[in-house]
């Protein structure tokens, strides 16, 4: 059966799910379609506060969260030059999609996640995985590399000496070196995963969501060392001048949580 990504909604809490779940959460060309069209959805979507990323368990009741590409896909898919562009291409809408959301994402890694999968993760702001976590990028024993975006992230995430390590010995490696890595932000032990989750997602749905927007934006604009021009300077003190600004310097002066509406 193919896979999918499904989207959930909870309040403020929006939850991407990778299922594939015969092959560990593999990514096949149907999920990637999946994603695309849920981030357009979420990208519209000013009720959403956050997003979660995770992968939905094995058939075997495994914590997954994706092993990397589905390789049966390969022959008839990937199976030239060009179908590895063109297959490259839909990753990137994919992969670029993520990086581009205005709300925040969280990747919540429990279990395998290497390959594509890893690369998904790197494309969230943020990532927390369990002690029992598993990374790398083991694309070299498939006689390919990865494709420009995807090495961009892991370099850009992991820095150049890092990055060429995972991929020139296509280790899989555990949780503690992922972090020492800056693969991920937190490593959580396995019976606190799902609380420290919820936890993380509460703090950053409880921001006001414009703020949020310009953080994204502005952290990854300001590694371009191209000046910034005027009229960028001016957008990051628009948020003086909005309604969530107004409440949250009340809320704070009253001593009371802000409620922030987005405008």
């Amino acid at each position: 059966m193919a896979g999918t990504i499904t989207l959930t909604r909870d309040g403020a809490v929006a939850t991407l799910t990778l299922s594939n779940p015969d092959k560990l959460n593999a990514f096949d060309k149907p999920m990637w379609h999946a994603l695309i069209g849920h981030l357009s959805a979420l990208e519209a979507d000013e009720g959403t506060r956050v997003v979660v990323m995770r992968g939905g368990p094995g058939s075997n009741g495994a914590r997954t969260f994706s092993p990397g590409a589905d390789i049966s896909e390969f022959e008839s898919e990937r199976n030239s030059p060009e179908q590895g562009s063109s297959y490259g291409d839909l990753m990137d809408e994919g992969l670029d999609g993520l990086r581009a959301l205005r709300h925040p994402v969280l990747a919540a890694i429990d279990g395998p996640c290497c390959g594509i999968g890893l690369a998904v993760a790197l494309a969230c702001d943020l990532r927390v995985c369990s002690e029992s976590s598993r990374f790398g990028v083991p694309v070299s024993r498939l006689g390919i590399s990865m494709g420009p975006t995807e090495l961009k992230l892991v370099a850009d995430v992991a820095g150049g000496p890092a990055a060429l390590e995972i991929l020139l010995e296509g280790r899989v490696f555990g949780a503690a070196e992922a972090k020492d890595k800056n693969l991920v932000h937190r490593v959580v032990a396995d019976e606190g995963f799902e609380a420290e989750i919820a936890a993380a997602v509460q703090r950053i749905a409880a921001g006001a969501p414009l703020a949020a927007t310009l953080h994204k934006r502005y952290v990854r604009r300001l590694s371009d060392p191209a000046p910034l021009t005027g009229a960028e300077i001016a957008e990051c003190y628009r948020c003086f001048g909005t309604e969530d600004f107004r409440e949250g310097y009340r809320a704070f002066l009253e001593k009371r949580k802000p409620v922030f509406t987005g405008r």
